[in-house]
């Protein structure tokens, strides 16, 4: 068995925090998730699409994205993570890596439409004694 010297305090706390932007994520509160990243946070979520920078830059993208993939069809996604494995970095930052599968719901479909199935890179840090994502890397398994 491999450990990491992480508490469970600490992974309990980002299960937390991935939660409560993931909830924010499926409810198109895009400015509350771009919230989740540091000031100059970097978000690569889609393959062929430059990074997002800058919580102005993620809420912006996020609501583009979103009205170009949805455009007029109301949908429910969530995004699930699991099996996260966390990392301390030696600047003091923590690597996470996490299985991530996003589900969506269209209206009157009993069947989710599944996938992307992807794998997330991200580098948390800590901004006033709160967790921050500096950065996050979707690398979607179709395209590998």
């Amino acid at each position: 068995m491999i450990t990491t010297g992480v508490s469970t305090d600490l992974y309990a706390e980002v299960s937390q925090f991935y939660a409560r932007q993931m909830q924010a994520l499926d409810n198109c509160d895009f400015q509350a998730y771009a919230d989740s990243f540091t000031d100059d946070g970097e978000f690569t979520h889609s393959p062929g699409l430059p990074p997002a920078r800058t919580r102005a830059g993620i809420a912006a993208e996020l609501t583009e994205f979103h009205g170009r993939r949805f455009s007029g069809t109301p949908v429910q996604r969530r995004h699930w993570f699991n099996h996260t494995v966390l990392d301390h970095r030696l600047d003091g930052g923590i690597d996470s890596t996490s299985y991530a599968l996003v589900l969506t719901v269209h209206p009157g479909v009993k069947q989710p439409e599944i996938g992307p199935s992807c794998v997330v890179r991200d580098v948390l840090v800590r901004v006033d004694g709160d967790l921050r994502l500096a950065s996050r890397r979707v690398d979607h398994d179709q395209d590998r």
